[in-house]
Order: C-alpha cells, then structure tokens, then sequence
C-alpha cells in the first residue's frame, strides 16, 4: 500500500489540513486573479481527501485494466509513452466540499493535460456486453469524515468514452505530473468535476453497476434524487473588475471573466442593477474542453456609490445559471464609483 504523506512531513507537498479530517487542500485562485488563459501547473489548485501518498518510482508502477473485458491489461509507464499521445485542453473544476454541496468554492483552472487515449486501451481489453461503468482506484487511503477509506474510489458510465477525450494523463502543462496532481498517472475525464479525475491510479475496472464506495454512494451525489456529481454545469466567474476595485464615475468599465459548461457555453449576460435587467456579452468558442472568455463594456453611474455587477452564463443545452444556493450560482463583485473629487459616496 502507498505510504501517505501528512502536510508536515518531509517531501510532502504544500497543503493545508480541512475539516473534515483527512482532507487537504492547497488555496486555490480567487476569481480576480484568474488571469491567464492557460492555467500554470503551479497554480492549479489542490484537493486530497485522503492526504497525498509519497511519490513512488514511476518506473516501477503499473496500471491494471479488469473487471467484465475479455482480456485484462497491466501497463508500465513505458508502455503508456510509447502509444500515440493526445494533448486536451480542459476546465479543470472541484466540486467542493461533498458536506456542503450548495456552496460555491469556484475551485477552477484551465490547463492542458497529457496522456493516452482511454476508449481505445478499453477497446483492446475488449468489454463484455455487460459493462456499463467504468471504476478507478487510486493510490491514497485514509480517513474521511470519520471513516477509513481503503482506497479512493469513483466510477463514471462507460458511454463517457465515446467523446473519445478522457484520458489517462501523465503530463500537466507539458510537464509530468507532480505528486499532489496524481504523479505519476491520473484519470482525466473533460468536462466532469475533478473527484471523477482520480490521481494516483493504479487500477481500472468494468463493471455492470455503480461503484459501491463511500465516494459514489454517500458523497458526491446530490440530493433529493441521489445526482451522481458528475458533468459540470453552466457557470461563470467575473476576473476583472477585481472586488473592491475603484471606477471614475461617467467611466467606461471593462467586465471580464471566464464561463464554462460540460455542454459548452452559449451566452453570458452581465447586470449591473442587482439582475434587473441583463446584457449579452461578447463570447469567445472554446477549445476542447476548455473554458470561454467573456468581454462586457458599460458606463459607470454618475453618482458615486457602490456597483454590483454580477455574470449569469447559459449553456448550450439550454440551462442557466441559478441565483443562489447551488455550487455554480452566480458570481458577481462590488466596486466602488467615485467622483472627480475622489468622493465614493453622494452626500446627503
């Protein structure tokens, strides 16, 4: 069994203890500072809910594929590099925590992952007829909200491969993994929040059920009707103006942000009176699976005070972001309108 590391010990990576126990996590961007289109592997935020095990020799490692095939596989890493690899360009987004499923953390990056093709390694391994969902088992065990975890377990519907972009990855950003992103193989499922990305993985079964673990039974499936937490719905975040940040009054200002959607994104609208009314924004096509800039532009109030913008993305099947009480509901920020004489409030 992999040894795990506890954020103090040495080598260990740089990640702060949550509760529940057993989880880690390193901060992750505010939406301001989101500014890149192609998140750096450094910034790319981290969740482990069960520690991070102790990086192990990549040449020793194997992965075995099982389960309702026909003929099982083992794979080295050097078996892996030698197939064809494929670069996708992914939204990578955390759930947050499974406890408190309507808050949102907006744990989001955009990166660009390295690896082989999953459907066509499940293709060789021949799958039985029976087979409808994939299981992946990582590497870290421990304990979670007061039980203890043998392994991290996840599953995903096998008609998921037929995008034919979920990969088994071994780089991020050109670069191997590193060991709290799952060195030295992850799962990468496109478009699905990243508790279906399993890091550290070292097995993968068919099977013609869900998986019967603590994270696809009790976490991680939405309530009242038991929604597995898998495809990323429509959401968006506002990057510029930063909260906090000042404008002229009579100024022009400059929305910017990032919107995303396992579907893709449609449109974004902006408000600028509390969702009274809305504007659409410029949008930008994505890139795989990637997320899509956004651009607004308007006037600043004449009188100084504060300025609520807030951003609602639509899907391109058709859903809309929620006011509140969801993981994805909009997001907006405050400034601060002032006037000529550095005034930020009308006198009365």
């Amino acid at each position: 069994m992999a040894e795990r590391t506890e954020p103090d010990a040495p080598g260990s990576v740089a990640l702060l203890p949550l509760d529940p126990k057993g989880t880690f996590r390193r901060v992750p961007f505010a939406p301001h500072q989101l500014v890149d289109p192609v998140t750096a592997a450094g910034d790319v935020f981290v969740l482990a809910h069960l520690g991070v095990p102790r990086a192990t020799d990549g040449d020793a490692w194997s992965l075995t594929i099982g389960g309702l095939v026909e003929t099982p596989l083992r794979l080295d890493m050097t078996a892996l590099r030698r197939r064809p690899k494929r670069v996708v360009e992914a939204f990578h987004q955390c759930a947050g925590n499974p406890l408190e499923p309507t808050i949102a953390t907006r744990r989001v990056a955009n990166v660009r992952w390295g690896g082989v093709d999953l459907a066509t390694l499940i293709a060789e391994a021949g799958p039985r007829p029976e087979a409808t969902f994939l299981w992946s088992y990582g590497a870290d065990y421990g304990e979670f909200a007061g039980t203890h975890h043998a392994c991290y377990l996840k599953d995903l519907p096998i008609g998921r491969l037929a995008a034919g972009d979920v990969l088994l990855a071994y780089e991020l950003d050109g670069a191997p993994l590193s060991a709290e992103h799952g060195f030295p193989l992850r799962l990468i499922v496109p478009g699905f929040y990243g508790t279906n990305s399993v890091k550290w993985l070292t097995r993968i079964e068919l099977a013609d059920r869900r998986a019967d673990g603590p994270f696809t039974t009790t976490f991680y499936n939405d309530q009242p009707n038991g929604t597995p937490v898998w495809s990323v719905p429509v959401e968006s975040v506002i990057v510029s103006p930063a909260p906090g940040a000042e404008a002229l009054a009579g100024a022009a200002i400059e929305v910017r942000g990032w919107s995303w959607a396992d579907a893709g994104v449609d449109r974004v609208d902006v408000s600028i009176d509390d969702g009274v009314s809305w504007s659409s924004a410029r949008i930008r096509e994505r890139t795989d699976r990637g997320w899509q800039g956004f651009d607004w532009e308007c006037r600043a109030p004449i009188a100084p005070g504060a300025m609520s913008i807030a951003a609602r993305a639509t899907s391109r099947d058709g859903h809309v972001q929620p006011f509140a009480n969801a993981r994805n509901h909009i997001h907006s920020v405050s400034i601060d309108i002032i006037g000529a004489d550095g005034q930020k409030e009308l006198a009365l």
